[in-house]
């Protein structure tokens, strides 16, 4: 592992700025205290799991790791949950979630501030023009929900359509990292039938098949040929099996997509994967690897 670098921290930017302002409308930011402004390193953006119903930026470890060892800047977005206890009145179901996400990546698509007016993401010192996109667990569903045409088997083409990507973002997303994603529901819930009530039926509905928002099937979008990806499993994940991983694996292979998986170097459990040297030493090796072919 190299050695690592101080970061400057900016917490709490809002990527939404209409009244009255969200906590899960906002996003960390860090910033090497070292950062090249002549090589232009990738923005690494990071989006947390927690099973679309938990967890926060503020417990992503492994963010701030990479954004030392790398030497990219990076930013952990939250994103509205799905309530522990949902009612007719406070549910919230998918796409919301994705849709949060793609709203912070437009956000950080948009144009600099000017002269006289100040830059929307404080603290980079660059347009960022290059994008590397890191999901874990649910938030790999979430992104692929946006960079692959869901709309193309889904029940409800207006939700798919609304998470589709804009030219700009597509162009400026240079890699998709997914770990322990989640893909096909109905796979999870014949590996794991607990899931269905304890997070699926809150973030989905209750479905007889969950086949329409699984999105193993779904082709790539086009225009997005130049994206490569990363698949990340564990050997001991206990709450997503390996299948998942492996069928979205064989899935972009079909598709002729530029992937590669990493099946064979973690052996930590779901979520204890993020506070794990290796996790971030196979990130940054991938992200070198991305940045020397620009």
């Amino acid at each position: 592992m190299p050695s690592e670098q101080a970061v400057d921290e900016y917490l709490d930017i809002p990527y939404v700025t209409s009244q009255p302002q969200s906590p899960f409308h906002r996003f960390d930011l860090y910033v090497p205290k070292e950062i090249s402004t002549r090589l232009l390193c990738p923005l690494i953006c990071f989006v947390h799991g927690g099973a679309w119903k938990s967890e926060d930026k503020f417990d992503q470890v492994a963010a701030r790791r990479l954004a030392c060892t790398t030497g990219c800047p990076v930013a952990l977005p939250n994103y509205r949950l799905t309530p522990k206890r949902p009612t007719p009145d406070n549910f919230l179901r998918h796409p919301e979630h994705a849709k949060d996400i793609l709203g912070f990546l437009n956000f950080i698509c948009a144009v600099r501030g000017t002269a006289k007016e100040p830059p929307r993401v404080p603290g980079l010192p660059y347009e960022p023009h290059q994008l590397v996109l890191v999901g874990h667990s649910c938030a790999a569903h979430m992104l692929c929900s946006i960079f692959l045409n869901v709309s193309s088997h889904s029940s409800d083409a207006a939700d798919a359509n609304q998470l589709c990507p804009s030219d700009t973002l597509l162009e400026r997303t240079k890699a998709l990292v997914l770990s322990e994603g989640i893909y096909d529901l109905d796979l999870l819930i014949s590996s794991f039938p607990t899931c269905r009530s304890w997070f699926i039926e809150d973030a989905f509905g209750k479905r007889d098949s969950y086949a329409d928002v699984s999105v193993n099937k779904a082709p790539t979008r086009h225009h997005s040929g130049h994206i490569k990806w990363l698949i990340i499993h564990s050997k001991g994940d206990t709450l997503v099996d390996e299948e998942q991983s492996q069928a979205m694996y064989n899935h972009l292979k079909d598709q002729s997509a530029q992937v590669d998986k990493s099946f064979d170097e973690l052996f930590e459990d779901h979520n204890e994967i993020l506070r794990c040297d290796q996790y971030v030493d196979v990130l940054r090796r991938f992200i070198e690897v991305i940045s020397a072919l620009e």
